[in-house]
């Protein structure tokens, strides 16, 4: 059976295909990096592509994680029918 688990990286990139993000026309980037950083970012997240490392960096600012917006709006308030018991 094949999982259906989703790496971050696979999750970014799928968010910004739905979003219509990703496709022509194309935009080219040139830029340079500490060699450090891209090392770090690329042994974090397993991208063995450079390419794809910029692709994946440009989804996760194009398209944010919603549940950081949910948590900030909530603070830390459930509603008044939630309760947390210790």
């Amino acid at each position: 059976m094949r999982s259906t688990v989703k790496t971050g990286h696979t999750a970014l990139l799928d968010d910004a295909r739905g979003a219509g993000l990703l496709g022509d026309p194309t935009e080219q980037l040139s830029f340079e990096a500490p060699a450090a950083l891209v090392e770090a970012a690329m042994r974090a997240t397993g991208i063995s592509s450079v390419q794809e490392l910029g692709l994946v960096a440009l989804s996760a600012l194009a398209c944010p994680d919603p549940v950081a917006d949910i948590l900030k709006r909530l603070r830390g308030n459930l509603g008044e029918y939630h309760s947390l018991d210790f």
